[in-house]
């Protein structure tokens, strides 16, 4: 079993960047007080969301889940994702849309039932298309308007109501860049716990334009040699370092041949 405590979009963790036992997470539970808590036997995990960050025992500290997914195995950012995923959704969740009745756990289901007219509500999942084009040995990265530690990462954006995925990676880049893309590839998919989202993740290359950029969603984008990137990229633990982490190999064995 795999312990976690999330304060807001953070993990909570021991001093040492250690993992909390369950011991530990009683402790944070009672300190800080308790917005969800519980258990799910078939993936190993169990998880509480803490009300008080404030009242964080000495001995523990708050970390930036993007940071923990850096560190972690493939297994341990699955479980965490599934964790921190479910825990939003059962904090959202309480009330059925339908008849406002409190609603409970499903006994076999991962789902919320309603107790008056049996409605079913299953996890929230947000499906995001991400990408990464190529011109000739060039990639094109992007630093989004919200972000405040400059980093140019992967063009990205959610799907629309009956798009398919590629028709939503055409779509996402010709509004932010205005750029024209072919030979999409599909490349991977992870969960993104952002609050909900699964990243489907594709490569690309540059058809035709010139770079317009969609001013209220990207403050600047360019083409960059994946052996000579920006200062800040995504971290590793996420798709879109995975997605330029390749780009970067490519280019090395062509370099080194």
């Amino acid at each position: 079993m795999r312990y976690f405590a999330f304060i807001d979009r953070d993990i909570v963790l021991r001093s040492d960047g250690t993992e909390l036992t369950e011991e530990d997470l009683e402790k944070v539970g009672e300190a800080c007080g308790r917005t969800e808590d519980f258990v799910e036997e078939a993936t190993g995990i169990r998880c509480i969301g803490l009300k008080d960050a404030g009242l964080l025992p000495e001995g523990y500290k708050r970390h930036p889940l993007r940071f923990y997914f850096a560190a972690q195995t493939e297994q341990v950012i699955q479980q965490a994702s599934r964790a921190k995923a479910l825990l939003g959704w059962r904090q959202q969740t309480q009330f059925c849309p339908r008849c406002g009745a409190r609603l409970s756990d499903h006994e076999s289901l991962t789902a919320r039932v309603c107790p008056e007219c049996q409605n079913l509500i299953f996890p929230r999942i947000e499906p995001c298309v991400i990408m990464l084009i190529h011109r000739d040995d060039k990639i094109l990265l992007a630093r989004n308007v919200n972000n405040k530690n400059g980093m140019y990462a992967c063009l990205a954006g959610f799907m629309e109501a009956g798009e398919t995925a590629e028709q939503a990676v055409c779509r996402e880049v010709f509004e932010e860049t205005h750029l024209r893309i072919r030979n999409l590839r599909y490349f991977g998919s992870q969960s993104w716990p952002f609050p909900a989202q699964l990243m489907i993740a594709f490569t690309a290359e540059y058809e035709s334009g010139d770079l317009q950029l969609q001013s209220e969603e990207i403050a600047d984008a360019a083409w960059f040699d994946p052996l000579h990137l920006p200062e800040v990229t995504p971290p590793p633990g996420s798709i879109a370092h995975r997605l330029i982490e390749a780009a970067v190999r490519k280019a090395e064995l062509k370099n080194n041949k």
